[in-house]
């Protein structure tokens, strides 16, 4: 599975805190299903995470902030759990004192 790099941007297994809270996923089948790649995937979970704490629309803000399609971020999005994933995923990145 891959991960953020811990050392360059202190996510810490962020990817391994998000599959236990959303029952486990495999990256790449991810990325295959939705049309990304796996550092895309990456990516748009790390804008995901920035993008709760922000007013608006958290899958339009990624959307701007990665230039990632919007369609394929509100998939991404639906198949880690929905809105009710992104509760979780600010709890872990909180706890990270993000």
């Amino acid at each position: 599975m891959l991960l953020f790099d811990t050392k360059e941007n202190g996510y810490m297994g962020i990817l391994d805190s998000i599959t236990g809270a959303a029952g486990g996923f495999d990256i790449n089948e991810l990325a295959t299903r939705v049309g990304f790649t796996p550092e895309q995937v990456q990516q748009v979970i790390a804008a995901l995470g920035q993008q709760q704490a922000q007013p608006g629309d958290t899958a339009e803000g990624t959307a701007n902030q990665t230039g990632l399609p919007l369609d394929k971020i509100q998939a991404l999005l639906a198949q880690i759990g929905g809105e009710g994933a992104l509760g979780k995923l600010g709890g872990v990145l909180g706890g990270l004192g993000r």
